[in-house]
């Protein structure tokens, strides 16, 4: 099974539409997951069209509508693993241990909030953030993740770097 992880989309705010190769990245998955801070319902009704499945999240810049049609917080079983999303997890310091403790029943943890990529592990808890596709604050660039899974286990991790604009 192969996923797609976004969060921190901003759209349209930091962008007009996702990146094209985002976008063939979504239609190629079995899953996109989003961890949050949509902006607006647009984005999630053209991944509903376009994407086999959406799991997402709102996050702090979702507004009422978002709020409406997603969870807090997912949880969904892919590929043998048990997944939760959600939007933030404050801050880095001892984020292992606190998400651990808050989660007990997950197996890997997507979230979102910081647009910084994130990948650890502790006890048991996978922990990714696939950074931003379209507002790269601080990081060098836009970013978003893939992998694959099947049998309890994720392989091909990918972070994926986009190219900055205007370069």
């Amino acid at each position: 099974m192969r996923l797609l992880l976004l969060a921190d989309t901003h759209l349209p705010a930091r962008a007009r539409d996702l990146p094209r190769q985002v976008w063939a990245e979504a239609e190629a998955a079995d899953v996109v997951i989003h961890a949050g801070d949509w902006v607006t319902p647009d984005l999630l009704d053209a991944l509903e069209a376009r994407a086999a499945r959406v799991v997402g999240v709102w996050g702090n810049n979702d507004g009422a509508e978002l709020r409406r049609r997603l969870p807090e917080v997912a949880h969904v079983e892919l590929g043998g693993l048990r997944w939760g999303v959600v939007h933030e997890t404050g801050p880095k310091q001892r984020r292992e241990e606190r998400m651990r403790a808050e989660h007990p029943d997950v197996d890997v943890l997507v979230f979102g909030h910081s647009h910084i990529p994130w990948d650890t592990e502790h006890d048991g808890l996978r922990l990714l953030n696939p950074g931003s596709p379209t507002d790269r604050r601080r990081q060098p660039t836009c970013t978003y993740l893939t992998c694959t899974v099947g049998g309890g286990v994720i392989s091909g991790l990918e972070l994926h770097r986009l190219p900055v604009r205007g370069r």
